[in-house]
């Protein structure tokens, strides 16, 4: 066994690899893009083929730890992508040691009814959440059973089916905390803004986020989350997601696995992998990483269905397709990254970015 080699598994694997690698780990990537920078950062990697319609799947992911087993690995690390199936953490656990949430963890946090019990015990604000449509159902959302991104979520209307549950829709702007747990502790690492990026069909589309959250009291905040992490073994890396408005706020989720806004949490010199290793043996007896500044992360959805040209990317973005590639409309397309001195500036910088690589692939195709 190598003992710096560790399993990556996500949707997208590219930020954990990175800050494994800034940790001295060798990360063995299994996601559904093979973005080209992944591949440069990953010590060896499999593809998951139409992860992004399949997702997650035992059959998949067995192959694609079978493709890595020449390189003997510690334990895996799940990102996105298991959020709805706790019964494939089961499988996985059952065959391989998982630095993280267990499985029952996972089922716990993302069974809604479940979790909305659980914060009424703990005194925690949560909106109204039901198995079942409203009869009248105006003022309500839709939502899908451990969906993720945002893009499962709208209103309620008629909509139904297996997995589907129905919350009060509540005002508020998104703030996400990011923390690390070690079993009955959290250590909060810093807060975020995040917005949507909205289309008719997926209005709460995630967006992207902004470092710090301006001008927020996360205190209140803090204490739920010590509050979750003191009734539930939360291990490693984790967030949690609140809607914050001037009469109070209310906590949405918690995120049991290693959020999508891991490189703007990255402190320089660090490595948030290497701390999450730490958190998962129980140490959580750190300082939690200065981070100076702001940094914000934007999610680059293509506009139409496209071609990838030959690029000269930057380094302010990440994420990045092969050439050649072929993007759906809709389907993201890469990832843009900016630090300024503000919040308000580091988004301002990140939207223009984000045009400015769309103007790039339009002009291209």
């Amino acid at each position: 066994m190598d003992s710096k080699a560790v399993l990556v598994v996500a949707a997208s694997g590219r930020a954990l690899a990175a800050s494994a690698r800034r940790g001295g780990f060798l990360p063995l990537v299994v996601d559904y893009f093979a973005d080209s920078d992944t591949i440069a950062l990953a010590h060896a990697h499999a593809r998951l083929d139409d992860g992004l319609t399949r997702g997650m799947t035992a059959g998949a992911l067995d192959a694609a730890f079978a493709a890595l087993a020449e390189y003997r690995p510690r334990g895996i690390v799940c990102g996105t992508g298991f959020e709805d199936r706790p019964k494939l953490l089961a499988h996985i656990a059952r065959r391989r040691k998982v630095f993280g949430n267990s499985a029952d963890t996972v089922a716990r946090l993302k069974d809604p009814i479940a979790f909305a019990s659980l914060c009424k015990d703990l005194a925690i604000p949560h909106p109204a959440t039901t198995p079942s449509r409203p009869g009248d159902a105006s003022g309500w959302l839709a939502k899908r059973r451990g969906g993720a991104g945002g893009s499962h979520v709208g209103p309620a209307g008629e909509r139904s089916g297996d997995g589907i549950y129905y919350q009060r829709h509540v005002a508020g702007q998104p703030i996400a905390l990011q923390f690390l747990a070690d079993g009955q502790r959290a250590r909060i690492l810093g807060s975020s803004a995040q917005w949507s990026a909205s289309t008719l069909r997926q209005p709460f589309r995630y967006g992207g986020a902004v470092r710090p959250a301006p001008l927020i009291d996360t205190g209140p905040l803090a204490a739920c989350v010590q509050r979750i992490a003191a009734a539930i073994p939360l291990f490693g890396l984790n967030s949690a997601d609140f809607l914050v408005a001037e009469d109070g706020f209310r906590l949405l989720e918690i995120n049991p696995r290693p959020s999508a806004t891991l490189d703007i949490f990255e402190p320089p010199g660090g490595s948030l992998f290497a701390l999450h290793m730490s958190a998962c043996a129980g140490t959580l007896d750190f300082e939690a990483p200065n981070l100076p500044g702001a940094a914000a992360m934007a999610i680059v959805y293509a506009e139409s269905e496209l071609t990838i040209p030959a690029l000269d990317w930057p380094d302010w973005t990440a994420d990045r397709p092969h050439a050649g590639s072929a993007i759906k409309a809709g389907e993201p397309l890469c990832t843009v990254h900016a630090s300024a001195p503000s919040a308000t500036e580091a988004r301002r910088l990140v939207d223009d970015r984000l045009a400015t690589v769309l103007r790039w692939t339009n002009a291209r195709t």
